[in-house]
């Protein structure tokens, strides 16, 4: 009579599993935060004195920010970004760890059933990061401007709206697991870990989106080495769990889940502490959590457009993933691969974007438009050179790099192919990265929004349908349909940075 409802109870177990440590983990870490703040007290958890907890926890609070609006230029961006990189390689280390112990330790269609579910959790996490980014441009144009009260309202808002969406999302991210894997024809064969992997994952999203919150909060006051900090500690805790639940437990697709929302909810508890602690104006009071309406439009007036642009432009990438499994499982395993190595050459670009979209931020903020300007043309210097670079052992040893996550010989094939077709193509996505960096600094999201879904949704879908129906089904048209987005997204840009007065839309009223 049980039977039949293993699979069920197994999964809404884990799901309580899975609340009930993301709530022990905050309480606990919550708990040291005040015995921290009374000194008094002299309490602290049994063995954990020795290792002089209170103290870390007090030095946390230590002001790390950065006035970007006096220095040099190529410092603070570079300064800014290191930590950035750092911190981006080691998510995408423990990203890629995840798929080194499924492909190697667990089995090929499991390996192909984590990459498939890429595109859907890159959906839902870029809408928020989105939003997250309309908090930081907001924040970092307020504390350029020296404005820290509404700095103070800023923080509040966007930290309660984490949590109000941190619910929605959750129930949004289980309830349509299985219409979204419909929507990839996801095949029958990957399906059943799919959808136990997807399900786990966003039981504990509430954790990754606090940390992308809270860690957008710190770099928009210039602080960007404790956030990858924490990133250290919560890479090296999933690469441990990862281990131990795969190859010791033998718990499958759903040790790899279960430990990667372990490891988020460390990272997350981490930040929270970090801006309860703080002893600038990004201090974090419980008491003060609420929605301050006219900071949450100027929050939602940045970053709903971006997150539209992020949702969209990953809800496109759904469909190229469907194209792709229409070649079978091995093309699958060999985009996968690609995918994992593809977001190592993005991390650069991505990270010195970053700094720019801050640098900019800052410096608008106090009306510095000329030393904005020369801050988006170092990063984009950087961001180009540090890719080209990495390109260069990227095309020599592609079989290699792919045989890291699968020695399966046709998967190989097919990865090593992507990677030499599409990674030269990667000086475009410099440029619009680079640009839109600056455009949402600068507090317009909305061009990048247009200008990006037109290039990467709207084009990309035209030059699927049209390549897959009447020129070339074949695997090595469908993969350069990302190139040509970027292209066509890089030369748009550039043209609007030449003519348009982009630097007109701030959120900081200039007296």
């Amino acid at each position: 009579m049980l039977h039949g409802f293993n699979l069920n109870s197994s999964i809404f177990a884990k799901r309580i599993y899975l609340l009930i440590f993301n709530f022990c983990v905050f309480k606990k870490l919550l708990w040291c935060y005040n015995q921290a703040e009374n000194e008094k007290s002299g309490q602290c958890p049994k063995g954990w004195s020795d290792l002089k907890l209170l103290d870390k926890l007090k030095s946390f609070g230590q002001r790390r920010d950065v006035d970007m609006t006096e220095g040099g230029i190529t410092r603070h961006i570079v300064c800014f970004a290191i930590p950035l990189l750092l911190g981006n390689l080691f998510q995408q280390f423990y990203n890629t760890v995840d798929s080194w112990v499924v492909g190697n330790y667990v089995s090929d269609t499991a390996f192909s059933a984590v990459g498939t579910v890429g595109p859907i959790i890159n959906m839902l996490i870029n809408t928020f990061l989105g939003l997250s980014t309309g908090a930081s441009v907001v924040i970092s144009q307020f504390y350029g401007a020296k404005q820290h009260e509404r700095v103070q309202d800023a923080v509040h808002t966007s930290v309660m709206m984490t949590l109000i969406l941190g619910v929605v999302f959750t129930i949004i991210g289980i309830a349509m697991t299985p219409l979204m894997l419909n929507l990839m024809e996801t095949p029958d064969s990957v399906r059943p870990e799919a959808t136990q992997y997807l399900i786990i994952y966003f039981s504990g999203i509430i954790s990754l989106m606090l940390y992308n919150m809270g860690s957008g909060i710190l770099r928009a006051i210039g602080d960007s080495q404790r956030p990858f900090y924490f990133l250290v500690v919560s890479a090296l805790t999933n690469v441990v769990l990862d281990l131990v639940f795969v190859l010791v437990f033998k718990m499958g697709v759903s040790g790899v889940a279960i430990a990667t929302v372990i490891a988020q909810t460390l990272s997350a508890a981490l930040v929270l502490i970090v801006l309860l602690r703080a002893k600038n104006c990004c201090r974090l009071s419980l008491k003060k959590l609420r929605i301050h309406r006219s900071m949450l439009a100027k929050i939602l007036k940045v970053g709903i457009p971006a997150a539209l642009q992020m949702a969209v432009t990953a809800f496109s990438n759904v469909f190229v993933q469907s194209y792709i499994n229409s070649f079978g499982e091995d093309c699958m395993g060999g985009w996968t691969a690609y995918v994992k190595i593809d977001q190592f050459l993005f991390l650069p670009m991505q990270s010195i974007s970053l700094a720019v979209t801050t640098f900019v931020g800052q410096n608008l903020g106090i009306n510095q438009v000329a030393r904005a300007k020369k801050g988006i043309r170092a990063g984009m210097l950087m961001a180009i050179a540090c890719t080209a670079l990495l390109m260069v052992p990227v095309l020599i040893f592609a079989p290699q790099l792919v045989e890291f996550f699968n020695k399966k010989r046709e998967i190989v094939d097919y990865g090593s192919m992507l990677l030499r077709l599409i990674s030269p193509f990667y000086v475009f996505c410099c440029i619009n990265q680079i640009f839109a960096g600056a455009l949402r600094g600068a507090g317009n999201s909305r061009t990048p929004m247009f200008i990006m879904i037109g290039s990467f949704v709207v084009f990309r879908q035209i030059y699927l349908f049209i390549m897959a129906n009447y020129i070339s089904n074949t695997i090595k048209p469908i993969a350069l349909s990302y190139p040509a987005g970027w292209l066509l997204c890089s030369l748009i840009t550039a043209l609007y940075f030449k003519f348009a007065k982009w630097e007109k839309h701030r959120v900081v009223d200039i007296e």
